[in-house]
């Protein structure tokens, strides 16, 4: 996994997820999409499983990305408080973003209670040969760490 991004300042959009993460203390997980080219924020999504089963964080910018407007998923690059689960990194690989930045990994959101579908971004990738992603993963993992650090809510 590479630590670079594709942004002059990816931070700013990090922070903007965790803010964003912020305003659902029982399930922080957040997602920011934004235009490489202009860099722009596009779409945001926030986990609503509450309402959905699948709709976690980053389909929901997925899904709020394609009633938004028409976008090069190319120039795209999708922010996350926490590393895609697999049915989500599926969906941002089927969608054509090819750029996915995350602060807290799949691993430490295991060790803080979460449950999770234990499966990296980097394996997903590895058996997708046909898509190009560039993965970024812990930018602001300790602000993104204190999101996830009290554990699910189970009564939420």
């Amino acid at each position: 996994m590479t630590t670079t991004s594709p942004l002059r300042a990816p931070d700013v959009f990090m922070w903007q997820a965790i803010e964003l993460a912020s305003r659902n203390p029982t399930r922080p997980f957040a997602a920011v999409i934004v235009d490489k080219t202009t860099e722009l924020t596009v779409a945001t999504g926030l986990n609503r499983v509450n309402e959905h089963p699948l709709w976690h964080a980053e389909i929901d910018a997925i899904n709020h990305l394609n009633t938004g407007g028409n976008y090069d998923p190319r120039s795209l690059t999708l922010f996350s408080t926490a590393e895609p689960c697999p049915m989500c990194f599926s969906a941002i690989l089927w969608s054509g973003i090819q750029s996915v930045v995350f602060g807290t990994d799949i691993e430490r959101l295991v060790e803080l209670g979460w449950r999770q579908i234990e499966v990296t971004s980097d394996e997903l990738l590895s058996r997708s040969p046909e898509f190009n992603c560039h993965i970024a993963g812990g930018v602001l993992r300790e602000e993104c760490d204190q999101l996830f650090a009290a554990g699910p809510d189970t009564t939420a």
